[in-house]
């Protein structure tokens, strides 16, 4: 049997098979958030109104079902490449199976016309010497053993056939089920495009107001983003005066802090969410609104959509830098771990006081909830390292642990 080729197919399987351990993984965990979103978008239902905030969950929930769609493509990709392995496997074992036989009806033949056991003995006896006579009747003994060997080949190439077979079968089937999967969520996202599109048109007259709403939440994050970077300019300070060094504008860091911050930073896309339960409804960066024309937005971190009475919790250990209330914004927390921050705002609780070390996953809060408008419980999460803004996004985990 050809072992070379078939190490040779089996190695990408293996890392397949990992890989699509992997891909479900994450598409359960995004169909977890769109049941999880459907539940903030009843949530918003309650006063009856249409507003923004829905817009942005069904958004959100547009997102998450694309994600999925994706997830599949990436699946039955996987599972062609699978398919094809298969195949071409298939084909290397017919055809050793087939020289297998051919060798074997060889060996049979030669076998027949040499069965008389005289021919053997006087092929032994007629040796010029006791070396080419024991030669002689090794070759006999290797060719018997050969003989059987080839059998043996032969029924085993017939075995991993139709095993290869078999599972080529499995695959198959696991890749029509998936192209139907997402043909039932391209027809889920269709309908929810609708829903978006509705929602966007019953607030189309409300422009006039959402512009000035967004204006308003332009000039709280412009006031909230000073106050940060003021807080963060005076720890810098203060760092320096602690270790009695010059202030470059940046951290100066103790021993105990420079590991801190080079565990922070080996954790990049490992951090525990700051939210049990959430999904983004609003991303890092500037990015063009939803519907209205012309309008860009700027966040400087990322929103967390949640349930009521939410649990904030820090997303690695530090210390509490500031807790200070912004009107608009509420109460906002930032917690230093080496020369990273993490910023958590809109909060209506706080558990800690200025100066407390903190552990990952510590409660630290509780996200305020507007009852008045959108009945919204947004918590904004911000990461910084120093004066540079980063996307949070690249720092979560993919998968939300608890």
């Amino acid at each position: 049997m050809k072992l070379f080729y078939i190490i040779l197919f089996l190695y990408p399987l293996i890392l397949f098979s990992q890989t699509r351990e992997e891909l479900e993984k994450q598409r359960i965990a995004t169909e977890a958030e769109i049941k999880y979103t459907n539940e903030l978008i009843v949530n918003t239902e309650r006063n009856k109104k249409t507003s923004y905030n829905k817009v942005l969950l069904i958004n959100s929930k547009i997102n998450n079902r694309k994600e999925i769609i994706s997830t599949i493509e990436k699946e039955i990709q996987y599972l062609t490449n699978s398919i094809l392995n298969h195949q071409n496997l298939i084909e290397l074992l017919e055809d050793d199976l087939d020289s297998l036989k051919n060798d074997y009806a060889n060996i049979i033949y030669y076998s027949y016309l040499s069965r008389n056991s005289n021919n053997r003995l006087m092929f032994i006896l007629a040796s010029e010497n006791i070396n080419i006579a024991y030669k002689r009747m090794k070759y006999y003994q290797q060719y018997t053993r050969f003989r059987k060997e080839q059998a043996n080949n032969i029924i085993l190439s017939k075995n991993k056939l139709a095993q290869e077979m078999a599972q080529l079968e499995v695959l198959v089937e696991e890749k029509n089920n998936l192209l139907s999967d997402k043909r039932e969520e391209s027809f889920k996202l269709l309908t929810e495009k609708e829903q978006k599109d509705k929602e966007i048109k019953l607030l189309s007259g409300k422009e006039k107001d959402l512009r000035n709403k967004l204006k308003a939440q332009y000039d709280l994050s412009s006031r909230l983003q000073k106050e940060i970077q003021r807080i963060i300019e005076e720890e810098t300070k203060k760092a320096a005066e602690l270790l009695k060094k010059k202030n470059t504008g940046k951290f100066q860091l103790t021993p105990d802090e420079l590991l801190i911050a080079d565990i922070f930073a080996k954790n990049q896309s490992k951090l525990p969410w700051p939210t049990v339960r959430g999904t983004i409804t609003g991303v890092f960066g500037e990015q063009s609104h939803p519907f209205l024309s012309g309008v860009k937005i700027q966040n400087n971190g990322i929103d967390i959509s949640t349930n009521e009475g939410a649990i904030v919790r820090s997303v690695y250990e530090g210390t509490i830098s500031e807790i200070f209330f912004l009107p608009g914004a509420h109460k906002t927390i930032i917690i230093r771990h080496g020369n990273y921050c993490t910023v958590y705002s809109n909060l209506k609780e706080v558990f800690v006081k200025k100066g407390d070390k903190v552990s990952t996953k510590q409660n630290i809060g509780v996200v305020y909830t507007e009852n008045d408008t959108d009945h919204k419980t947004v918590l904004q999460f911000q990461i910084w390292r120093e004066k540079e803004k980063l996307n949070p996004e690249d720092w979560l985990a993919k998968l939300k642990n608890g």
